[in-house]
């Protein structure tokens, strides 16, 4: 397949980060790297959302401190950004509601439709503008092209994500703006996909737990990338969900022949590890997540 005709994908990850861990971040590396070698995907980006502060999770901190923390994880990544909308909102939302939020905002400020695997969309998606004569496809020695095409959409988006914002606040780029360029447009294929752990696909067979058509646009809909962890059996878990049975094909196991140290580094073992000093915390966390969790005293008095 030619650049043009792969799907490019935006991994997107829902979920607490209290705090994120160097396994969130080995997640989207591990996913990335699996997504390339099928010679399907190109990802052009990642984007990290944590949850909002009425999720209601015991010990969760503040989500003043979560992003910042995971601005910290991610400031030497050129791929990987974290978004505020879902811990900015009045309360709580559906993991569905910021996939939407996130297609629809993209939607609104590109003037593309994004597919998915039922509805292929044949709507322009990104591209340069029209002055220009280079193609955003031609590599160079120092950068790919995922990560061009990236810079290209943070040019045009904004503000989609939260582009590197300062420390001590985060701010919004006005979702109705004109943005004023006219653009010529390249035509591919644009998805947004759910990254996630084994876990949280095993939390889909809990009944009750998920609303049945948020399950069904999360999978069927958008689709997901699990990065299977401890050994998880992931052909089991999907069996005992008639809702993964029936996307089978949207699900995408990220598969790896030998078990990677950061699959079984979690945010609780973090948690556990500052309260008790234990030396392996320097294991799980960034040290400038370290610097900031001991300078915030954070989890340091707070249940496991």
């Amino acid at each position: 397949m030619t650049e043009t005709t792969k799907t490019h994908v935006i991994l997107l990850s829902c979920g607490s980060f209290n705090p994120i861990t160097k396994g969130h971040i080995h997640m989207f590396e591990k996913a990335r790297e699996y997504l390339h070698k099928t010679g399907r995907f190109i990802v052009i980006g990642g984007i990290i959302s944590p949850v909002h502060d009425s999720y209601g999770k015991p010990g969760l901190v503040s989500s003043r401190h979560r992003l910042t923390m995971c601005q910290l994880a991610v400031q030497s990544s050129d791929w990987i950004r974290v978004d505020p909308w879902e811990s900015y909102q009045d309360t709580w939302q559906t993991t569905c509601s910021v996939l939407e939020h996130h297609r629809d905002l993209m939607k609104r400020v590109t003037g593309c439709i994004l597919s998915n695997v039922n509805t292929p969309s044949t709507t322009p998606v990104i591209g340069q503008p029209q002055n220009e004569t280079s193609t955003i496809y031609q590599n160079t020695a120092n950068k790919s092209v995922a990560i061009k095409l990236w810079g290209k959409m943070s040019e045009s988006l904004g503000k989609i994500c939260c582009v590197r914002p300062h420390m001590e606040r985060f701010t919004f780029v006005d979702e109705n703006a004109n943005l004023g360029t006219a653009m010529r447009y390249e035509e591919i294929e644009l998805r947004i996909l759910l990254l996630c752990g084994s876990d949280l696909l095993e939390s889909f067979c809990i009944p009750g737990l998920w609303n049945e058509s948020d399950m069904e646009v999360i999978v069927g809909d958008f689709g997901i990338v699990v990065v299977p962890r401890d050994g998880a059996d992931t052909e089991r878990i999907m069996n005992h969900s008639s809702v993964l049975r029936k996307h089978k094909d949207n699900i995408i196991v990220v598969k790896d022949e030998i078990d990677h140290p950061m699959s079984v580094v979690s945010s609780t073992k973090s948690r556990l590890a500052l309260q008790h000093g234990d030396g392996h915390v320097v294991d799980y966390l960034s040290q400038p997540v370290i610097d900031y969790i001991l300078q915030s005293q954070l989890y340091i008095n707070a249940s496991g």
